[in-house]
């Protein structure tokens, strides 16, 4: 279950979701293997049982995933009964016409489908239920961490002496930077378990990047190289930030000569492509250990928003570069129907 999903009485999956899709298609067929043991088959009858078994279910999961695959999207305006509803006369009519295709008549194998179909129906439905109510505590878990990783209390204090250092002799630009430490930490106070737009994502991490500029002064370079980037996609709210803050304290702070943070977003076959690089020393176990934390906790929540479909790599390159991947699913930002924008 993923982040995004409602909580109700029963929680469904996102049935466009790759991760969905391979826990189920994986449920049905060790359900078929529990069955042939349960028929008590021979070790050496069980392939030929499995295959067997497998012909008759494996197009009937195909077409019933397609067809849910593709109503999907209306399922966010009806109540959960309704959807249930919906699923289990998906279910039976499916069952019902992979029977037809096969014997054209009704028949016992039909019977045998739409039997077992229900019946793995409600296992799984239990399955993602018990699983959302499971990870229910690592929802808030990785909230509580995000909060404490995306800024230290040092940035905090480090961003007001900056400015105080300023006030006297450029006024304007040391309210420009108080504005924009209000909006980064208005940011980080609300709820963050909607996606945003990436335009937003990247509107804060300037803001950020500003202020250590203000702060470290020469010793921080920023490259943006986002002219290809999707600027309506869906992503994590501040899934960026923790990364560039790692990457300032372990990457630039700690260099008496400081370096450059290249941040490179683009959109390559249906996948927003995030790299950041800065610059790293090797023997630094400290940036290890930082990198290592930051990583874990920003994988943590592209895992609760997209499940499988999101990956995040990092590594070291020719021992001077520290450089994080992430890949996520171009989920644009759609419209209504009155023209205003609105998340999916």
């Amino acid at each position: 279950m993923i982040i995004s999903q409602k909580e109700t009485f029963l929680a469904l999956p996102d049935w466009r979701n790759v991760g969905t899709m391979i826990r189920i298609i994986l449920a049905v067929n060790l359900g078929l293997l529990l069955a042939i043991l349960a028929r008590g088959a021979p070790g050496h009858h069980w392939s030929p049982l499995f295959f067997e078994l497998a012909m008759y279910a494996e197009p009937y999961l195909v077409l019933e995933l397609a067809v849910l695959w593709l109503i999907a999207p209306w399922f966010s305006r009806l109540s959960t009964l309704a959807v249930v509803a919906i699923i289990t006369a998906i279910t039976m009519i499916c069952g019902c016409f992979i029977s037809w295709l096969t014997d054209e008549t009704w028949s016992e194998k039909t019977a045998w489908l739409i039997f077992w179909g229900l019946i793995a129906q409600i296992v799984l439905f239990y399955y993602f239920h018990a699983r959302n109510k499971m990870l229910s505590p690592v929802v808030t878990e990785a909230k509580l961490q995000a909060l404490q990783a995306r800024i230290r209390p040092h940035f905090l204090f480090n961003s007001i002496n900056a400015v105080m250092s300023i006030v006297r002799h450029d006024p304007a630009h040391a309210e420009t930077a108080l504005q924009d430490m209000a909006d980064l930490f208005r940011v980080l106070m609300r709820d963050n378990k909607e996606l945003t737009v990436l335009a937003d994502e990247i509107e804060i991490c300037r803001q950020y990047l500003g202020l250590e500029k203000l702060r470290l002064g020469s010793r921080l370079i920023v490259g943006w190289h986002v002219k290809n980037m999707p600027e309506d996609a869906l992503v994590p709210p501040l899934v960026l930030q923790p990364l560039l803050e790692n990457a300032i304290h372990h990457g630039i702070e700690s260099s008496p000569t400081g370096g450059e943070i290249s941040i490179n977003i683009f959109l390559s076959r249906g996948e927003v492509h995030a790299i950041l690089r800065n610059p790293y020393r090797p023997g630094n176990d400290r940036h290890h250990r930082g990198n290592r934390i930051a990583v874990a906790n920003v994988r943590a929540r592209l895992a609760l928003h997209f499940d499988a479909e999101a990956h995040l790599s990092a590594k070291v390159i020719n021992g001077e570069i520290y450089e994080t991947h992430i890949r996520m699913p171009y989920r644009p930002k759609k419209k209504n129907s009155a023209g205003n924008k609105s998340g999916s």
